[in-house]
């Protein structure tokens, strides 16, 4: 059998033809031409002309064109903004007024029952308990500023605890549930306050921050970052 393109003689049960390139089978020809730009070598023109005709005449014989397999595009995750500081603190000092304010008035106490039984034993006993007061006082006060540190970032709240030896650990604001802050009369005139952070932590799952200074300020300022980092990983949690 002979290419009726080219007039190339096929093998035996060829599909195309290894001159032209044309497309053929048992029946007819299918027109398909790779070749260089211009027209085929021999009767192209004419061969054209009646493969374009047979083709017209059976459009089921021409197979669709194979769909090119298009690669899909690598899904892209967007950038995660970088951890920032948001607060760092530790023990307020004010928060020992009321101690304060508790020792003097102890001290006056003593005092009067000093000069009232004017009796040297008693006076020197006052002298020695008010000077122990302050003096646990103080020691208490320097223990729990140099004892405790916190931070909070965008991501999590890190507490350090100790003096000699210390621990450090962190809570994920998204496992913090609730924010709760506790005021007395006193720490409200010198803005102070304690916080309770309640989480699903098992190390913690309740961490009192005791005297904090600007409480109401630092306890808005963690509630509404574990709001938005639960926003962030697209956390909802159902009201029960």
């Amino acid at each position: 059998m002979n290419c009726p393109i080219c007039g190339a003689l096929l093998l035996e049960g060829s599909c195309y033809c290894a001159r032209c390139g044309a497309e053929v089978n048992q029946t007819g020809i299918r027109v398909f031409y790779s070749g260089g730009s211009g027209s085929p070598p021999g009767n192209s023109a004419d061969a054209q002309s009646s493969g374009d005709l047979e083709a017209e005449e059976t459009p089921s014989a021409v197979p669709p064109a194979a769909a090119r397999f298009v690669e899909p595009p690598v899904a892209r995750q967007a950038a995660e903004p970088p951890e920032q500081v948001l607060w760092e603190g530790g023990y307020s000092g004010k928060d020992m007024y009321e101690t304060w304010t508790l020792y003097a008035l102890l001290s006056l106490l003593l005092l009067g029952l000093s000069l009232w039984a004017q009796t040297a034993w008693v006076g020197w006993a006052s002298v020695v308990v008010i000077v122990l007061l302050w003096v646990y006082g103080t020691l208490v006060l320097l223990y729990r500023k140099l004892s405790v540190s916190y931070r909070l970032t965008t991501r999590r709240f890190l507490h350090e605890k100790g003096f000699l030896w210390r621990v450090r650990d962190r809570i994920e604001l998204i496992d913090i549930d609730d924010v709760t802050l506790k005021q007395s009369p006193i720490d409200r005139l010198v803005g102070v306050g304690n916080i309770i952070l309640t989480s699903s932590d098992r190390t913690h799952p309740v961490l009192v921050l005791h005297g904090i200074k600007d409480a109401t300020k630092i306890a808005d300022l963690i509630d509404n970052a574990r709001l938005e980092e639960r926003r962030r990983r697209a956390v909802h949690m159902e009201t029960v």
